[in-house]
């Protein structure tokens, strides 16, 4: 008897175990994957990346390949793979496809990407974008080009990175991430349009881009206070992206929301002089994070010292917050306007 009833014990208490089990459901703990993105590390990248050991890193360059084979190796190292469909890390873009009258002849280069699969809609892609192009060595001088584009190049490293933490969690983006390091953009876009004509993954499965392009200073209008980032493009296209981009900052960063250069009539032409824009033409939703132009645009005096290492944090946990909720909508942006 005595048996029966430890029998009927042990079985209750399985059973409510089990039903235990089955209610609670585990949630991503997502500002622990934000702050996972610290400044130290983006510094460290970036004292790398725009180092004079790059050379400018110009397209198509022994710098820039340099460069390219440091941002495979944190991908290889944090164990984040090449996407499926693709034989390794890069995608070949040839000198004939970037050759353009006014520009100098350009070595074949590459794009660079990596991927974090989904778990519910792995054929829906978000990309998060930056260019690793810079402009070389001119006059014996090198072009660091630490704020254009090493910022967003190594605030690329620290997404992916944020991402396969909450990976190796179980937190698995329902929609798959590409990273997506684009060349020649500083001769005309062209990594970024060489993907959008290249597709690995079709555009129409491709449901949005966060381009990130010099977001490591303040402008002549934010000299008080870098709490700030420039967002371009948001609501072009879907009312949805534009609402999510709101409601995240306030969600987990709440910094200024800057929206000077969204109107299309700026004679700044921003919009259109980064690499969103080759998504955004071919009707992908699209946002460009950036933090403006300063005295050393496209000047050698570019350089890591003068770099805002906590806005720079604060900016690339945007844009991270961004491509989560981006990838882990129950449902993808509905594109309900024209880009006219």
């Amino acid at each position: 008897m005595k048996k029966i009833l430890i029998l009927v014990l042990l079985s209750v208490t399985l059973v409510n175990c089990s039903s235990n089990q089955k209610t609670t459901t585990a949630v991503p703990d997502v500002p622990k994957y934000i702050n996972s993105i610290t400044a130290e590390e983006l510094r460290t990248h970036l004292s790398i990346v725009a180092s004079d050991e790059m050379e400018g890193r110009n397209t198509g360059s022994e710098g820039q390949k340099k460069a390219g084979r440091y941002l495979i190796k944190h991908y290889q190292d944090n164990g984040i793979p090449f996407p499926k469909g693709a034989n390794d890390y890069y995608q070949k873009v040839p000198s004939e496809f970037m050759k353009k009258g006014f520009s100098p002849k350009l070595n074949d280069s590459e794009n660079i990407w990596a991927f974090i699969e989904g778990s519910e809609y792995p054929n829906e892609i978000v990309v998060v974008s930056a260019h690793y192009d810079h402009v070389g060595i001119k006059n014996d001088e090198v072009y660091n080009g630490a704020d254009d584009d090493g910022s967003g190049t190594v605030a690329l490293l620290e997404i992916a990175q944020a991402f396969q933490m909450a990976k190796n969690d179980g937190f698995r983006p329902k929609r798959s991430v590409l990273i997506l390091h684009v060349t020649g953009e500083e001769y005309g876009l062209h990594g970024s349009r060489y993907y959008t004509e290249n597709p690995l993954f079709p555009l129409k499965n491709t449901i949005a881009d966060v381009n990130i392009d010099m977001i490591g200073r303040h402008d002549d209008l934010h000299k008080e206070d870098s709490k700030y980032v420039y967002l371009i493009g948001s609501d072009y296209l879907s009312t949805d992206l534009y609402n999510l981009c709101e409601e995240a900052n306030k969600k987990y960063i709440n910094i200024a929301l800057d929206y000077k250069y969204n109107d299309k009539k700026d004679p700044n032409r921003f919009y259109y002089r980064s690499d969103h824009y080759n998504f955004a033409k071919n009707g992908i939703p699209s946002v460009f994070l950036f933090s403006g132009v300063h005295a050393d645009y496209h000047k050698a005096t570019d350089e890591v010292d003068k770099i805002e290492f906590d806005a720079l944090a604060k900016r690339t946990q945007l844009a991270f917050a961004f491509a989560w909720e981006i990838a882990n909508r129950d449902k993808r942006l509905v594109v309900d306007k024209k880009d006219e």
